[in-house]
């Protein structure tokens, strides 16, 4: 098995040069980064601030909308 928690991803270490951003209304550690792409086929790419180097998901623009529609409605809260 492959032990890679603490790995910077590929893609990570590809995207350490990008604008990373936090929300305005983050007040915690628990908090989601984004960061406009404008190279290749994803518009935005979103990561776990609490772990950098970690996994970064990809989104087109549609999909980024979806996204975004899905959390204003509730559809990933946990409770």
């Amino acid at each position: 098995m492959n032990d890679t928690r603490n790995t910077p991803s590929a893609l990570a270490r590809q995207l350490t040069d990008v604008p990373w951003r936090t929300s305005t209304r983050s007040q915690t550690s628990n908090c989601v980064e984004m960061a406009p792409l404008s190279v290749g086929p994803a518009a935005v790419a979103l990561r776990d601030s609490k772990d950098r180097g970690g996994p970064v998901l990809l989104f087109d623009r549609a999909g980024w909308r979806g996204f975004i529609a899905g959390t204003k409605d509730g559809q990933f809260d946990l409770t």
